[in-house]
């Protein structure tokens, strides 16, 4: 029997779109179970060193069962066990995507302090940094992609283009400055199949559900445009 895969996700979290992403660039089975991180169940207490989505628990054929956590952990692995690399062959390439995946992380803290900002100079302040960290993208992105082809730091940064792609739209304007290649590479993300199914067809209600609970400047923005709408 093959090993079954078990993910524990949160419906919003963009740490579990990328093990999403990268399963069905591989096109591997999964099952996906999620969770309220607001009551987490104490089973999954248990099997979480961290407490944190995603988990990904791998039942093998002897009815051994692993737990990993940590989402470029898992990205990884899901690579490796299955055919083709999405991470270069080259050592250099290789340490080069994962540097890449670990900004995408950071841009995504980046992300959490724009949508969190509960004044209008706290939010400047989080724009102006967002700003800065893509624009550090421009000299590095290839073509649509990152590199010659869709790899693991393209899995990482999907779920921070899903953010500010809703943002803009709800907001009835772009809030964040992306630079020309960014912006291309934001549009071949968001078109490709992977990043599109990796959430829930209400993912973007409930996303502006959640930033409207925060009462942060960015709700207020929205607010102010579905009432003018």
């Amino acid at each position: 029997m093959p090993i079954r895969l078990r993910l524990i996700s949160h419906i919003l979290c963009p740490y579990v779109q990328r093990a999403v992403i990268v399963a069905t660039e591989k096109g591997i089975s999964f099952e996906r179970v999620d969770i309220d991180l607001a009551a987490k169940p104490d089973w999954f207490l248990a099997i979480s060193p961290t407490g944190k989505v995603p988990v990904l628990e791998v039942s093998e054929a002897d009815g051994t069962v692993q737990i990993l956590f940590e989402s470029a952990v898992i990205a990884e692995y899901l690579d490796e066990i299955s055919e083709g690399r999405l991470l270069p062959e080259s050592p250099l390439e290789r340490a080069r995507e994962r540097a890449w995946v670990e900004y995408a992380s950071a841009t995504l803290g980046d992300i959490g302090r724009f949508y969190s900002a509960d004044s209008e100079a706290s939010f400047a302040a989080a724009r102006s940094d967002l700003e800065r960290r893509l624009a550090q993208l421009e000299a590095v992105v290839t073509g649509a992609w990152l590199g010659k082809s869709f790899g693991l730091a393209d899995a990482a940064f999907g779920p921070v283009f899903r953010y500010l792609d809703v943002f803009d739209k709800r907001a009835g304007v772009p809030l964040v400055e992306r630079s020309p290649k960014v912006r291309a590479w934001s549009k071949s993300q968001a078109a490709r199949p992977s990043v599109i199914g990796a959430v829930s067809p209400d993912y973007e209600e409930r996303l502006v559900e959640f930033v409207a609970r925060k009462g942060s400047h960015l709700a207020g923005l929205i607010s102010a445009r579905a009432l003018a709408a």
